[in-house]
């Protein structure tokens, strides 16, 4: 199999993320809610991954890593735990909708109202004067992709951070397609919130996110329950990282993720970008090549873009293609909407959807070449034959 649908989780797995996880449940006792033996060690090992979160992005407060299941959940807990009845919040044109759907549930309800502020490919002060504009007397929370999912399109989130704060608004990141892609520093980009998943450019296991709060704001927690701590009192615990995490932590996926940033470190986040881009760049300008291939963005260029690609062909159905591409040639990609429907609206795409393309650090241009081979032979049929 030729594997590009990264963007979605990273596959295969590095060997020493597997025998992390294997070898997790040699110890696999509660970590935090025992002295015996088994349990320090688990304990030890999910301080370690909040330290290696912390080294990713040069943060300094391992008790404000918050350990979740995944990136929605931390986005969630944000969201739920800012906003306020009457409260105003902005997004961008380009969200997930690990973003959206928190947001239009809370305006449905009648508890918050929200803008959408449109993002414009490359051009920070047209993107920047529309989140300004956005904004109202009673906005408490922006929040952002730092890298659109379907298109790759990066948002200039330092820029974002400092507006934001300029106006007094909390800024939140989900860094979902970033993350290990992307050098993130947090004294640069001072953002309230970084949300991000374990799985994706990490390389560690699914069932694995996290959420780093670099504020003082009071958050409230999403759920609550058992934490280890303070177990005489019937209210959940103030204490971080407790108060965020009920419950008992998914450990050998914890341990994956640890391994999985030693793995991204090692290798080093500007060489898997630069890889990842030369491949995306590359298929790009086989891609505009071949007539009836659309394209949506432009170029894809370091300044603007993080390295993903969609496209579709002879406005064919996308989901139909990718069916294709797999069944017969073995290629897999992701097809459709991308759970990004705002994404599709902004660019036009929301009717057919588009193919996506999402390399990793284990990509070739074998494999790249594989795939503008076969899309240049379902062009030249113009139909599909199973």
């Amino acid at each position: 199999m030729i594997y590009l649908d990264n963007a979605a989780t990273t596959y295969p797995k590095p060997n020493i993320v597997q025998r992390a996880v294997s070898n997790a449940f040699s110890y696999s006792a509660n970590p935090g809610r025992a002295g015996h033996k088994l349990s320090l060690k688990a304990s030890e090992e999910i301080f370690n991954t909040r330290q290696k979160i912390c080294k990713l992005l040069s943060f300094e407060n391992p008790e404000k890593v918050i350990l979740t299941p995944s990136c929605t959940v931390a986005l969630n807990t944000v969201i739920k735990g800012i906003l306020k009845k009457g409260d105003h919040a902005v997004i961008s044109s380009l969200e997930h909708n690990s973003v959206l759907r928190p947001i239009q549930k809370l305006a449905d309800a009648g508890f918050i109202t929200y803008d959408v502020a449109e993002v414009f490919e490359g051009n920070d002060d047209r993107t920047l004067d529309s989140f300004r504009k956005a904004f109202k007397d009673k906005t408490k929370l922006c929040i952002c992709t730092h890298a659109s999912n379907v298109f790759g399109i990066k948002l200039p989130i330092s820029k974002l951070s400092a507006l934001c704060h300029f106006y007094n608004i909390l800024f939140c990141v989900d860094a979902s397609q970033t993350a290990g892609v992307v050098n993130i520093n947090t004294e640069e980009i001072d953002a309230d919130y970084i949300c991000a998943p374990g799985h994706k450019g990490l390389y560690g296991p699914m069932g694995t996110g996290f959420l780093v709060i670099n504020c003082e704001h009071p958050l409230d927690s999403l759920i609550e329950g058992g934490t280890g701590s303070g177990s005489s009192k019937f209210v959940q615990p103030d204490m971080l990282p407790d108060k965020f995490e009920s419950g008992t932590l998914n450990l050998p996926g914890f341990a994956g993720l640890s391994v999985g940033i030693d793995f991204v470190l090692h290798k080093g986040i500007n060489n898997i970008y630069d890889h990842e881009m030369k491949l995306i760049q590359y298929l790009y300008d086989s891609l505009s090549e071949i007539k009836g291939v659309k394209l949506y963005t432009k170029r894809p260029n370091v300044s603007a873009h993080v390295p993903l690609l969609s496209f579709s062909v002879n406005d064919m159905d996308c989901d139909v293609v990718s069916e294709h591409l797999s069944n017969k040639y073995g290629i897999a990609l992701r097809s459709g909407l991308h759970c990004s429907p705002l994404a599709h609206k902004y660019m036009g795409s929301d009717n057919i959807g588009t193919i996506r393309v999402s390399p990793s650090i284990f990509s070739n241009k074998q494999g790249i070449n594989a795939l503008i081979n076969c899309i240049y032979t379902i062009n030249i049929g113009k139909k599909i034959s199973f």
